[in-house]
């Protein structure tokens, strides 16, 4: 098997991060715990978003883990690609938007 460089055994230490600086760890994984507690969303809807998100900043070990997490949650395969495909539709809306700065900067250059 070919390695990559993102091992997926790594997920695992996650918790490591604690080791070069607790304090910060321990701030971070009580806000990361209480984001994800049940309130005006539901968990089962927090971690679609999370899938999502996960998918728009490529990290390959929030997509492991938040689809595992989705179809420990009854999420369907069906459910997950659309939520891959909102993320899909939001990052390219935001490259392209951002088209209208160069179309502005192109107009005054040809003035």
């Amino acid at each position: 098997m070919q390695k990559t460089y993102y091992d997926p055994a790594d997920l695992k230490k996650f918790g490591q991060i604690s080791e070069f600086e607790p304090d910060l760890a321990e701030k971070f994984f009580d806000w990361y715990g209480d984001t994800f507690k049940e309130g005006a969303l539901t968990s089962r809807e927090k971690t679609l978003i999370a899938l999502a998100v996960s998918h728009a900043i490529q990290c390959p070990y929030c997509i492991d883990a938040y689809t595992s997490d989705s179809v420990k949650k009854g999420v369907s395969e069906a459910q997950m690609m659309e939520a891959v495909h909102v993320a899909a539709a939001i990052q390219g809306g935001a490259t392209l938007v951002h088209g209208v700065q160069m179309m502005n900067k192109a107009k005054k250059l040809s003035m």
